[in-house]
């Protein structure tokens, strides 16, 4: 298996957010696979989830600052089954790079950085982020790296929210657009989700504003946040196939917490390995974010057709996990009826999976031969 190394891009200039406020300098951790061309248009760019990070395939056995948070869990690439030579996102054929996102932890500039002006983390004074914004510091790194135009994006979840950020405010950097288990918006089980774990974490008694680096973390806000988050990865059948192999010791529960079943087993399971491979703050920026995704703001427009009509010279090819809880069959479906109306070449492909949401990270078989075909053989105007 390919050892890999996260590399750094650095600028000392000020990064201006969306809403006027700025970063005194930025930082961006990333990985790339394969080879850039000669022309330089044979870039594919993966958008990671909501916790993931620029790891995205091969061993990464540590990255420079972020310590023990990059736990055993985080050493193999998160997309490694998809991402490779012969693969469905083949490096022999394609230059695949993936972007630690503004606002994250595992290298990029987030909360738990140090504060150039202050000497200390950022912590609660890091500023509020949107999607836009996670998305423009990556063309700005695009830029870095020379590459003008992408052969494809593509990102599940949260992933295919910057997908149509890019795809609406950049359309003539693009050629392939490949949302997976998205939406055209929030939904209001998606606000109910988020807010429930925003408020976890912010009411943490360790929490602090924000300002807890150098002492008690908020683990228990946090491990609540995920364990209410996690419920809509995967589905219930397989739920209850995993929490029969993953079984807490009763006694790692709190003082206050007695685990007699073992879906409460595997739940807390997955809350205590969150809190630490995960910050908070973190958390709670790139929530933020997602909460706060309004592709109609963003591009000017008063309908989604006219927001898409930007993306008529692109391929689209959509993705639907029969099992998703979190972004719906319906939610696709609806996209797909959108970009039809806007005039957008596109295709929906629907995934039957019991895994839930999770599908895209834990079956590669069942997307490969699609995404093969819809990178190698794009069709449309471009």
């Amino acid at each position: 298996m390919e050892s890999i190394e996260t590399q750094f891009q650095t600028s000392t200039e000020p990064f201006v957010l969306e809403d006027g406020s700025s970063l005194p300098g930025l930082t961006l951790a990333y990985e790339l696979y394969g080879t850039v061309n000669e022309a330089r248009d044979n870039v594919i760019l993966v958008f990671h989830a909501l916790t993931g990070s620029q790891h995205a395939a091969g061993v990464n056995p540590a990255v420079p600052g972020v310590g023990e948070r990059w736990t055993e869990e985080c050493q193999l690439g998160w997309w490694d089954g998809f991402v490779g030579p012969g693969r469905a996102l083949d490096t022999d054929r394609f230059a695949v790079l993936c972007i630690n996102y503004l606002g994250g932890c595992y290298g990029s500039t987030g909360p738990a950085s140090e504060n150039p002006v202050t000497g200390q983390p950022y912590g609660g004074a890091f500023p509020a982020i949107t999607i836009d914004d996670i998305v423009d510091s990556q063309v700005w790194l695009l830029d870095r790296l020379g590459i003008d135009r992408l052969h494809a994006v593509t990102g599940a979840s949260i992933g295919a929210l910057m997908c149509l950020s890019l795809a609406t405010r950049y359309p003539d950097r693009v050629d392939v657009v490949i949302p997976i288990a998205g939406g055209l918006e929030v939904t209001a089980l998606q606000f109910i989700h988020n807010f429930e774990q925003t408020n976890a974490i912010i009411n943490d008694p360790n929490f602090n504003g924000g300002d807890y680096y150098g002492g008690k973390s908020p683990d228990r806000g946090l491990a609540l946040a995920r364990m209410i988050g996690h419920k809509t990865f995967v589905s219930l059948a397989a739920m209850q196939e995993r929490a029969r192999s993953e079984v807490v010791d009763p006694h790692e529960a709190s003082e206050y917490i007695s685990i007699g079943h073992p879906i409460e087993s595997y739940l807390w399971h997955q809350g205590q390995k969150f809190v630490a491979r995960f910050d908070a703050n973190s958390y709670l920026r790139l929530m933020e974010a997602w909460q706060g995704f309004d592709l109609l703001t963003s591009v000017g427009a008063e309908s989604f057709e006219e927001a898409l009509r930007a993306c008529k010279d692109q391929s689209f090819m959509v993705f639907s996990i029969d099992s998703d809880v979190c972004f719906y069959p319906e939610e696709q479906e609806r996209m797909m009826q959108v970009l039809k109306s806007a005039g957008v070449p596109a295709r929906r492909i629907t995934v039957h999976s019991e895994k839930g949401h999770d599908s895209f990270l834990l079956e590669p078989s069942l997307f490969a031969p699609h995404l093969r075909q819809t990178l190698e053989q794009p069709w449309g105007a471009a």
